[in-house]
C-alpha cells in the first residue's frame, strides 16, 4: 500500500510540473420534457494532456440517467435508463489565433445503457467530432463541439449508422480549465 501511494504521490508531482499543459473540463445536462413526462440528467467530464500546441489527447467519460413517468390504469408506472461512457480521442488544432482555436476530435468510445428490468446495452462510436475553443483568460476556455462524422452501434443516446451529423441534438457546450 505505502509502494502505491508513493506512486501516486510521484506522478501527481511530476503531472504538475508542466505548466498549463492539462485540462480539465465537461459538462452536465437536465432536461423535462412534460409532454411525454421524462426528466432527464447527464454529466460528462473531459480532461486531456496537451502534447504540443497542436496535438493532445484524452478522454470524456459520461454518465445519463433518464426517468419516464406514465400512468396505467390506477397505477403510476417509471422506467429508469442508467448510461455510461468512455470516449478516448487524439485532439489536432489547425487552427489558432490569440482568442479562437478550431480543432478536431478524433476517437472511438465504449457505453452501456441499462433499462429497469432488461438486459444491458453495449454500443461503440469512431468518428471525428469538430469543435471551437474560445479563450476566456490563461486559463478557461470556452468549448464547443458541433456534430459527429462516423459510425455508431448502440451509442450512448445516439442514432446507430454512418454519416455525417450536424443537427442541434448533437451540440456539446462546456467550460475547460488549464493547468
Amino acid at each position: 500500500m505505502k509502494k502505491i501511494l508513493m506512486l501516486v504521490v510521484v506522478l501527481m508531482a511530476a503531472l504538475s510540473s508542466y505548466a498549463q499543459e492539462m485540462y480539465l473540463g465537461g459538462g452536465i445536462s437536465l432536461w423535462r420534457d412534460c409532454d411525454a413526462d421524462i426528466n432527464s440528467f447527464s454529466i460528462s467530464p473531459d480532461f486531456g494532456y496537451n502534447l504540443n500546441e497542436r496535438w493532445a489527447i484524452g478522454a470524456e467519460l459520461a454518465y445519463a440517467h433518464e426517468g419516464t413517468y406514465y400512468d396505467e390504469g390506477k397505477d403510476r408506472i417509471s422506467s429508469h435508463v442508467n448510461s455510461f461512457a468512455i470516449a478516448p480521442y487524439a485532439r489536432y488544432s489547425f487552427y489558432e489565433n490569440k482568442v479562437v482555436r478550431l480543432f478536431i476530435d478524433m476517437g472511438l468510445g465504449f457505453s452501456t445503457s441499462k433499462a429497469e428490468h432488461r438486459d444491458a446495452v453495449n454500443g461503440f462510436e469512431i468518428g471525428l467530432k469538430p469543435g471551437l475553443a474560445i479563450k476566456l483568460n490563461d486559463s478557461f476556455s470556452f468549448i464547443t463541439k458541433v456534430g459527429f462524422a462516423g459510425y455508431r452501434d448502440d451509442y450512448f443516446r445516439g442514432s446507430d449508422g454512418f454519416g455525417v451529423t450536424l443537427d442541434g441534438e448533437n451540440i456539446s457546450i462546456g467550460i475547460d480549465y488549464e493547468f
